[in-house]
C-alpha cells in the first residue's frame, strides 16, 4: 500500500513554489520597466488523466480528482491480479440483476446485449427470484400484446396463443389487460367479451375475475359520478351477460340502480346499457323486461330530464320495435361457445367482492417449478396432446387449402351474383354515412369516399330519397345533400332527374308520409334549379291520366316551390317558352274537359295566376269548333258533289224495292180475307178485344192537308155507289190514302152496317195485328215520304178491318 500511497498526485497548490516578489525600483513614483515570472515547474504526476472540461474551476478540480482516484483504482487492481496471477469473473449477474429489478422503474438504461447477458446469467437457477421476474415480465408483455391484436378475423388464432401463456399465475394480468383493452376502445367489446367467453369454458376463475373486477369498477365509478367509466364498463358487463359469462340478475340490478333515481348521465347509461342487454332480456325475461320499459316510459311522462336524454329514451323505444335489429345478441362470427359449456358466474351488485388486486404484481412463489408443471399438463388437455405436431400438420393443410381456394377462385371469375349482396351492402353503407353524419357537407364528403362503380350512381340517389321519406317529417338535410351531388357533377344531375321520373310513376305505392317527405325533397331541387324543369314533361294534368296519390305529389311539391321562389316567380317561369314546351301535359288545351279540370286543380292548390292562358283558350274554344266545323263541312260537300251520281242509281234500286212490298202485303190481305171464321165466342172475345180506342179530341189530333181529305171524300163517294149496285165481295182496290181525321171515322161507322154480301171473316190473329198496328199509328208532321207511305199503308189495313168487322156484326144479326 505504500506504492500506492506515492502514486497518488499531489494538489497543485502542494506543487507550485511560491513566487518571490520583486524589489521594488528605488523611485517608488517610477513603475519598473519589466514584469518577470517565474516559470512553475509541472507536476509529478503517476498517472494521465484526461482533461476535464467545465466552466467552474472549482468542480472541474474536483472532478478532475476523483476521475483521477478512479483510474488509480484500476491500475492498482491490474497489478494485484498480475501479482496474484488468479483472475476472477467480471461482474456478478444475480446482484446486477437485482440492482435493475430493485428499482421501481427498472433500473438504469441497459442495452438489449448486456440485459440478455445478465438474464441467460440469471435463469441459470430457475427457482431464483430472479427468474421469477423474468418470466413474469415476459407473461405480462406476451398476455397485453395478444390481447391488443385480438380480432373478429383472428379470434380463432389468438385464443391458442393465449393459452399457451400461464393464464392461471397471469389471470390477473389478463383481467387488467383485457378491461384496459375495452375502455379504449368500446367498438371492440363484443369481441373482447368472446374471448372471456371462451376462455372462461376451460379456465372459469379467469371469467370469474374479471366479471368481478367490472362489477367493483362500476361501483366505483357510479359513486364517484365517472359517466365515462360507467359507461364502458356497463357495455363490457352486457357483453357479458349476452355471451352467458354474468347472469341477467346482476343487468337488471343495474338497470334499477339507474333508474331509480333518474338524471340525464343515469338515463344516459341505462339507455346505452339497455340497447346491449335489451334483446337478451326480452327473449329470456320478458316481464322484468316490460318492468324495465315501463320504468323508462315513467320517467318520459314525468319530464324531469332533458329533451335530449327524452330523445334517446324515443330511440330506444323504436329500437326495441324494430326488434334490436342493429344490436343482436351475438354478432356473426362471435358466436364460439356452445351453451352446454358455457359456464354463467351468479355475483349480485351488493355483496362482498374478492377484486385480488395482489395478482396485478409480482411475488415471488416457492413452489414455481411445480406450478409450471401442472398448468402445462392443463394447457395439454386444453390444446390437446401433440399439438406442436398438429400445429405442423395443421399448417401444410392449411397451405393446400389455401392453393386449393385459389383454383377455385380463378374458375369461378366468371360466375354472377345473382343474390345482389353487393347492392344491399353499398345501401347499408350509404344509410350509415347519411346517419352518422353531422352535417350535409361532412355526408356529402363522405358519400362522394365510397367505392360505387359504374352505373350504381342511381343507387345513390335512391337511397338518399328513401332515407328522406323514412324521417316522420321533411328534414332540409336531404334537399342540401341532394342539391350539392347536383351541382357536382352532371351525372348525379342526369340519375336525380331519371329518379324524379321513377317515383313519380311509382308515387302511388307509398304512404302519404312518405309522399310528402318525396314531393318536398323534389320539390326543394325544382325550386333550386337543381334540377332541370324540364323533368316535368312527364306529368300529364287530366283526370284520366292521374291518380289521387300524384295529384297529392303535384300539389306538395308545387307548394314546396312556391314557398321558396314565391308565387310570381313561378307564374313567370312557366311563362317561359323552353318551360311551356316541357309542362304542355300541365296545361292541356286539346280537350275543353282537361283544360278546365287543370284549371280547377291549380286553382284549388293556390296557383291561379298560372292558368290566364289556359282560361283565355277556354273562351275562345267555342267560336274555334265552329270554325273548324264549318271547314269540316266545307270539305264534305265537295266531296258530296263527286258522288251525286251514285247517289241517283241508289234512288231508283230503292224505289223499286218499295214497290215489291207493297205488292206483297197485298197478297197477305187477301189471304186473311178467304180465311174461314172462328166460333161465336171467339168472336165475342175478339169483338171486345179489338174496339177501336176513344175519340180524340180535334185540337190534338193532327188533321191532313185539304187536298188528302177531298180525294178522300171522292173516293168514298163512288165506292158508296158501286156498293149499292153490286159490292165486290173479294175484290180489293190497290191501297190508297185515307184522311186521319176522328169525324171521318164516325162517318163511315152507320155506312159500314149496310147487309153487304156475305164473305167468310178474317181470323182472329189478323185483326190482333190490325188493332196493334192501328194502335201504334201515330201521324206526325215534317216528316219524309218515306214515313208518309207506310202511314198510308197502315191506315188502309185499319180501314178493312173496319169493314170486315160490321159485315160479320150484320150477319150475325140476322141470324
Amino acid at each position: 500500500m505504500a506504492t500506492a500511497a506515492t502514486m497518488v498526485p499531489t494538489s497543485p497548490s502542494d506543487s507550485v513554489q511560491k513566487r518571490k516578489r520583486s524589489r521594488s525600483p528605488e523611485d517608488p513614483e517610477q513603475p519598473p520597466l519589466s514584469r518577470r515570472r517565474s516559470v512553475s515547474p509541472p507536476p509529478a504526476r503517476l498517472v494521465d488523466v484526461p482533461k476535464v472540461v467545465d466552466v467552474d474551476p472549482a468542480r472541474r478540480a474536483e472532478r478532475e480528482r476523483q476521475l483521477a482516484v478512479r483510474i488509480a483504482e484500476k491500475e492498482l487492481e491490474k497489478l494485484e491480479k498480475e501479482k496474484d496471477g488468479k483472475k476472477g469473473p467480471e461482474f456478478d449477474a444475480k446482484a446486477e440483476f437485482a440492482k435493475l429489478t430493485s428499482t421501481r422503474s427498472g433500473g438504469v438504461y441497459m442495452p438489449p446485449a448486456r440485459l440478455r447477458a445478465l438474464q441467460e446469467a440469471a435463469s441459470k437457477d430457475k427457482a431464483s427470484t430472479e427468474y421469477q421476474r423474468i418470466s413474469w415480465d415476459a407473461l405480462r408483455k406476451s398476455i397485453t400484446g395478444i390481447v391488443n391484436r385480438v380480432n373478429v378475423a383472428n379470434i380463432k388464432n389468438v385464443v391458442p396463443e393465449l393459452f399457451q401463456e400461464n393464464l392461471i399465475r397471469g389471470r390477473g394480468l389478463f383481467a387488467r389487460s383485457v378491461m384496459k383493452a375495452q375502455s379504449a376502445s368500446l367498438p371492440f367489446t363484443p369481441v373482447f367479451a368472446a374471448l372471456v367467453a371462451i376462455i372462461n369454458t376451460k379456465l372459469p376463475q379467469v371469467g370469474e375475475l374479471v366479471l368481478t373486477r367490472l362489477i367493483s369498477q362500476f361501483r366505483r365509478a357510479f359513486k364517484r359520478n365517472d359517466k365515462i367509466v360507467c359507461h364502458s364498463t356497463t357495455t363490457f358487463i352486457g357483453h357479458l351477460v349476452n355471451q352467458a359469462v354474468a347472469h341477467e340478475i346482476i343487468a337488471l340490478q343495474i338497470l334499477v340502480l339507474l333508474l331509480e333515481r333518474p338524471t340525464d348521465d343515469s338515463i344516459e347509461i341505462a339507455v346505452g346499457f339497455m340497447r346491449e342487454v335489451g334483446a337478451f332480456l326480452a327473449e329470456n325475461s320478458p316481464k322484468a323486461n316490460a318492468t324495465v320499459y315501463e320504468r323508462f316510459r315513467a320517467v318520459l311522462n314525468e319530464g324531469s330530464i332533458s329533451h335530449r336524454v327524452q330523445y334517446m329514451i324515443e330511440v330506444l323505444m323504436q329500437v326495441r320495435k324494430d326488434k334490436y335489429k342493429d344490436n343482436p345478441i351475438i354478432p356473426e362470427g362471435l358466436d364460439l361457445v356452445e351453451e352446454d359449456e358455457q359456464i354463467t358466474h351468479q355475483i349480485q351488485l351488493e355483496e362482498e367482492l374478492q377484486v385480488q388486486e395482489g395478482l396485478n404484481i409480482f411475488k415471488f412463489d416457492a413452489k414455481f417449478l411445480e406450478n409450471e408443471e401442472r398448468y402445462k399438463q392443463i394447457k395439454a388437455e386444453i390444446l390437446g396432446e401433440g399439438s406442436s405436431d398438429e400445429d405442423e400438420s395443421g399448417s401444410e393443410e392449411s397451405e393446400e387449402d389455401e392453393e386449393d381456394e385459389e383454383a377455385a377462385a380463378e374458375e369461378k371469375q366468371g360466375i354472377e351474383d345473382r343474390t345482389q349482396t353487393n347492392l344491399i351492402n353499398l345501401r347499408r353503407v350509404i344509410y350509415l354515412t347519411i346517419m352518422n353524419a353531422l352535417n350535409y357537407e361532412e355526408a356529402v364528403h363522405k358519400l362522394l369516399k365510397v367505392q360505387i362503380k359504374e352505373g350504381q350512381e342511381i343507387e345513390l340517389c335512391k337511397m338518399i330519397i328513401e332515407c328522406c321519406s323514412q324521417e316522420r317529417s321533411y328534414s332540409t338535410f336531404f334537399g342540401l345533400i341532394g342539391e350539392r351531388f347536383c351541382r357536382i357533377n352532371r351525372v348525379w344531375f342526369d340519375c336525380f332527374e331519371q329518379a324524379f321520373r321513377d317515383y313519380y310513376e311509382t308515387i302511388h305505392r307509398y304512404e302519404t308520409n312518405r309522399l310528402r317527405n318525396i314531393a318536398r325533397f323534389f320539390g326543394h331541387l325544382v325550386a333550386t334549379d337543381a334540377v332541370s324543369w324540364n323533368v316535368l314533361d312527364c306529368i300529364k294534368l287530366t283526370e284520366d291520366d292521374t291518380t289521387s296519390s300524384s295529384r297529392i305529389f303535384i300539389k306538395i311539391m308545387f307548394n314546396e316551390v312556391t314557398e321558396s321562389m314565391g308565387l310570381k316567380t313561378v307564374a313567370e317561369r312557366f311563362k317561359d317558352p323552353e318551360v311551356r314546351a316541357s309542362c304542355r301535359g300541365m296545361f292541356p288545351m286539346d280537350n275543353p274537359k282537361d283544360t278546365r279540370f287543370a284549371i280547377n286543380y291549380f286553382t284549388s292548390i293556390g296557383l291561379g295566376p298560372v292558368t290566364e292562358e289556359m282560361r283565355d283558350h277556354l273562351k275562345n274554344a267555342p267560336r274555334i269548333i265552329m270554325e273548324q266545323r264549318r271547314a269540316m263541312l266545307e270539305a264534305e260537300s265537295s266531296s258530296s258533289d263527286s258522288d251525286s251520281d251514285s247517289s241517283d242509281s241508289d234512288s231508283d234500286s230503292d224505289s223499286d224495292s218499295s214497290s215489291s212490298d207493297a205488292s206483297d202485303d197485298s197478297h197477305r190481305s187477301r189471304r186473311r180475307r178467304r180465311s174461314p171464321s172462328p166460333r161465336r165466342k171467339d168472336i165475342k172475345r175478339e169483338r171486345s178485344d179489338s174496339r177501336t180506342p176513344p175519340r180524340r179530341d180535334r185540337r190534338d189530333s193532327p188533321s191532313p192537308p185539304p187536298r188528302y181529305r177531298e180525294r178522300s171524300r171522292e173516293r168514298e163517294g163512288a165506292r158508296n155507289a158501286s156498293r149499292k149496285e153490286s159490292p165486290p165481295p173479294r175484290r180489293r182496290e190497290s191501297p190508297r190514302r185515307r184522311d186521319y181525321s176522328p169525324d171521318r171515322r164516325d162517318r163511315e161507322r152507320p155506312r159500314a152496317r149496310t147487309p153487304p154480301p156475305l164473305s167468310p171473316s178474317p181470323p182472329p190473329r189478323a185483326r190482333r195485328d190490325a188493332r196493334s198496328r192501328s194502335r201504334s199509328f201515330s201521324p206526325r208532321r215534317g216528316k219524309d215520304t218515306r214515313r208518309d207511305a207506310s202511314r198510308d199503308r197502315n191506315y188502309d189495313r185499319s180501314r178493312d178491318d173496319r169493314r170486315r168487322r160490321s159485315i160479320s156484326r150484320d150477319r150475325y144479326a140476322r141470324r
